[in-house]
């Protein structure tokens, strides 16, 4: 039986989707963990290697793949955690529901589409 679970006041998730989009998540956290741990170790190796061959623009890519890989993981943590809490499918600024479509594409959402064009045009 595919039980539905209403979540952020008006999502409606199957315990099937929720076990799909936390699969997805954990996936995704091992990942970046992974990328982290590889974009470290090739740091180690240049700078051990040879200082004097790396570029500031080799530098820089490497710094912002890090930074960019740290962002999506603690974003991943995060919404393991909002599952976890029970507080999954709920917009951050409206604390209407995030569409299941959304959640199913970017699972780790948290706005729903409407906020989310808002706060990218304020930018």
């Amino acid at each position: 039986m595919n039980h539905q679970i209403v979540v952020g006041r008006h999502t409606v998730l199957s315990i099937d989707d929720l076990a799909v989009l936390r699969a997805n998540l954990e996936e995704q956290r091992l990942f970046r963990q992974e990328q982290l741990q590889q974009i470290a170790g090739a740091a180690t190796v240049r700078t051990v290697a040879a200082p004097e061959r790396q570029a500031a623009s080799q530098l820089a890519v490497r710094d912002k793949l890090a930074a960019s890989a740290r962002m999506v993981l603690a974003d991943v943590e995060a919404a393991l955690t909002r599952m976890d809490q029970g507080r999954y499918g709920a917009c951050h600024l409206c604390r209407g529901p995030i569409a299941r479509e959304r959640l199913m594409i970017v699972p780790q959402a948290r706005y729903c589409a409407r906020c989310q064009q808002v706060k990218e045009a304020g930018r």
